[in-house]
């Protein structure tokens, strides 16, 4: 990893602060500006729900058609956030930093300026590869600390919460290019965390980056995506078992690649991130169907909808950030037990409730388990792995929950939009 100050060591004093950090001296880049480099991405990624029919008529496509458009920018943040976690291991902050706002500016002139579908596409995969290494950056340089990292996950929920009614406002007072180009407001953050993290030592990790592993991470992360898109075609699944094998063959060659064995292989990442893909799943299935159940069973308006939707989801977030705080006093067994308690409840109240109010909560309790399970189960994701691994740790931990938002969504669609 980049910085050494938050990867030295897992141990830390009540205030979840790293206390060879403070025998050092060293500065911590303040928890606000890592949100700030990291969240607009979720506010990216929800603009376009409600501006999807709009965003067709003025490209002349389809509505189903340019949904893509939110398949692209999830398989983006999939793939990107691992990978870019393995360039902030061999490379450092300052490359990476560079590489992700390449990709956000490019990205966003594609956006800007698109004739056509295929270039939109282009565009906003551009962006979310770069918004996925401003995460990768965020997320290490607060590593170590629930604290810190609950920070960032908490805004990642308020503006993913905000996101459609943001990017409504801004279409209809500009247009949906505008609405579109919302995570590129994380530029305005990259000089000056460029700058505060260039004061806190590099972790020994240097090497040649691992473009086999990251080929073999593309292909296993872009068939997993798939697989809920295409109703797991056999095509598919065999391309999934494929990428997997290839992937565990290289893992064994290269054994300190993009995916180290040493991270795979650790009891703690593999019970974090398979906790996280549940929850994460449980989430985005209710968030997806909520709508649908609160229309059926109470006959609210969408705009009604739509504001409740947006309280029960900022409640949810604001609240997953006490679970972070309060995780340095409750120890592992204590989180997992709420996080695995909070994810079954959510999907049973949505299951059983008749009310528009109890739906409601059922999603404040599902945003609750899955924000504070990002920001804690990260955290413990990489604490007992290398110090220069817990990068690609945290990389892979977040692929395991952004596959959530890919099988959410499908999953609402068969059980409840179907």
């Amino acid at each position: 990893m980049a910085v050494q100050s938050v990867t030295r060591s897992t141990a830390r004093s009540r205030t979840g602060a790293d206390p060879a950090l403070k025998a050092s001296g060293e500065r911590q880049v303040p928890a606000l500006l890592l949100a700030l480099l990291a969240a607009p991405i979720a506010a990216g990624a929800n603009a376009p729900v409600l501006i999807l029919p709009a965003t067709a008529g003025s490209l002349g496509v389809s509505t189903a058609s340019v949904a893509w458009i939110v398949t692209a920018f999830a398989w983006a943040m999939a793939v990107g956030t691992p990978l870019f976690a393995g360039l902030l291991r061999s490379r450092g902050v300052t490359t990476t930093l560079r590489v992700s706002a390449a990709f956000v500016v490019a990205g966003s002139a594609l956006v800007a300026f698109a004739p056509g579908l295929a270039a939109l596409l282009a565009g906003r995969a551009g962006q979310a590869l770069g918004g996925a290494g401003f995460v990768a950056v965020a997320m290490s340089l607060a590593a170590g600390s629930a604290r810190r990292m609950g920070v960032i996950t908490s805004g990642f929920g308020v503006l993913a919460a905000s996101g459609p009614l943001l990017g409504s406002v801004l279409a209809d007072a500009a247009s949906w290019r505008v609405a579109l180009l919302i995570s590129a407001a994380a530029l305005v953050a990259v000089p000056v965390v460029a700058r505060r993290a260039a004061d806190t030592p590099v972790a020994a990790a240097r090497g040649a980056f691992d473009v086999r592993g990251a080929g073999a991470v593309v292909a296993l992360a872009t068939s997993l995506v798939l697989l809920p898109q295409t109703g797991a075609a056999l095509p598919v699944v065999l391309a999934a078992v494929v990428a997997a094998g290839l992937l565990v063959v290289h893992v064994r060659r290269r054994p300190e690649g993009l995916v180290p064995a040493a991270v795979v292989r650790s009891p703690r990442f593999i019970g974090a991130s398979l906790t996280a893909l549940a929850v994460s799943t449980s989430y985005f299935t209710l968030l997806f169907a909520l709508p649908r159940l609160i229309t059926d069973r109470a006959g609210w308006t969408q705009s009604a909808i739509g504001v409740g939707q947006l309280a029960a989801l900022l409640a949810g977030s604001a609240l997953s950030w006490a679970l972070a705080a309060a995780s340095l006093r409750m120890g592992p067994r204590a989180v997992y037990a709420v996080i695995l308690t909070l994810g079954v409840t959510a999907p049973l109240i949505a299951a059983y409730a008749s009310s528009a109010l109890l739906l409601l909560v059922a999603a404040t309790v599902g945003v609750f388990a899955a924000t504070g399970s990002s920001a804690v189960l990260s955290v413990y994701s990489g604490q007992r792995v290398p110090q220069a691994q817990r990068p690609s740790a945290i990389g892979l931990f977040m692929l395991a929950y952004q596959l959530g938002g890919a099988f959410g969504p499908a999953i609402a669609a068969v059980l409840v939009l179907g």
